[in-house]
């Protein structure tokens, strides 16, 4: 994705310190663009636990860079202990995105593999962590190539005119290190000429999709207008969606959806209205383990704060506002669970198959 012109992926290695990780701080756009610097498994953590970098691939590669951090500073006599306290640690700051979990163990398995001394295991964490990212970037580049065909179906039907997408949350290049999921057959389709607009979810209480999709569709060029979260069936029953695409943080292998607040509701519109609903994702995001999504998959409840209170730039600072009686409490459930049959197909690295056991297996023969 370009910035102002200027390419940058999510996260990466500091030019003159590679012993420290950058980051876009995600907590200050659209209004400020920020660059973190993270040199301790302490800032990973809390840069993953408090937002400032978010979504399912980004979470991953973040934890694969923590877990680089972590062993540049883990004691020799206790290395892998260490490395392991500290992917524990990782662990806990948010549990529903399986890619962090994934990310973790990857790292631990293949610096245990290595024989050498503690040098040759920091170098083979350090590829890791790139590794980890530069596949995120590949692989989402990849579902654009895939998905974008579904739009140029669409775009054929309606003689050129226009195709209408919506999508929830941000599944984009901020939720990955470079293309997004659910927007990369979006861009692809720009950059292919295909007329297309995209419909944004504002995704309350963050306002992912205000805030973070709005803007990067607005770097790239992508004709698009922001919605409230409860547009999106009125917008179907009138005609105006021809597709919904959105991404996940962690799907069953039996095709189990679990994404954004709000994501269920409408893959139930999408169904009612006859629109084709999408999920993107990479296979990282694959939970090879759980069958049931609404019974096994850990559903993270934040703190309430988020939905009593509105954040946006007044007088040139961003503020936070206060939305609710001052002792009204409040729920924030950060994710549901869209059931594989109101999925119409997954689009992933490997191309598009169907929200089922054996559409999956299809794909990824070496899991069964």
């Amino acid at each position: 994705m370009n910035v102002y012109g200027e390419h940058y992926r999510t996260i990466w290695l500091k030019e003159n310190n590679p012993n420290v990780v950058q980051i876009i701080d995600q907590r200050h756009l659209p209004h400020k663009f920020v660059i973190e610097d993270l040199a301790t498994v302490a800032d990973v953590a809390t840069a993953i636990k408090d937002m400032h970098v978010r979504g399912a691939g980004l979470i991953g590669a973040a934890a694969g860079y923590g877990m680089y951090i972590a062993a540049l500073h883990a004691p020799k006599e206790s290395f892998m202990e260490s490395l392991a306290a500290a992917g524990e640690k990782l662990k806990a700051t948010r549990p529903t995105a399986v890619n962090l979990a994934w990310a973790v163990q990857r790292q631990l398995d293949t610096v245990d593999a290595v024989a050498g001394g503690i040098d040759a295991k920091i170098q083979a964490a350090r590829q890791t962590a790139q590794a980890i990212a530069d596949e995120d970037a590949d692989y989402c580049r990849r579902i654009g190539e895939h998905g974008v065909a579904i739009i140029e179906e669409i775009s054929r039907r309606k003689n050129g005119d226009p195709v209408n997408i919506l999508t929830h949350c941000n599944a984009g290049w901020l939720a990955f290190v470079d293309y997004g999921s659910a927007t990369a057959p979006m861009y692809a389709a720009h950059d292919k000429g295909i007329k297309i607009h995209i419909w944004v979810d504002e995704t309350r209480p963050r306002n992912q999709g205000a805030r973070l999709t709005a803007w990067e569709l607005g770097q790239h060029g992508v004709p698009h207008t922001v919605i409230a979260d409860n547009v999106g069936g009125h917008l179907m029953q009138h005609g105006l969606v021809d597709l919904v695409i959105t991404g996940t943080d962690r799907t069953t292998y039996t095709g189990d959806v679990g994404n954004k607040i709000g994501t269920y509701l409408k893959a139930l519109a999408a169904h009612d209205n006859g629109v084709p609903f999408y999920t993107a994702l990479p296979s990282s995001s694959f939970d090879w383990v759980m069958r049931d999504g609404l019974k096994e998959v850990p559903i993270e409840q934040r703190d309430g704060t988020e939905v009593r209170y509105i954040q946006g730039l007044h007088d040139g600072e961003i503020k936070q506002v206060l939305l609710t009686p001052e002792d009204s409490p409040a729920a924030n459930y950060a994710f549901d669970i869209t059931p594989a049959r109101l999925v119409t197909g997954l689009i992933t690295e490997r191309g598009i198959c169907e929200a089922s056991e054996a559409g999956v297996l299809g794909l990824y023969p070496e899991k069964r």
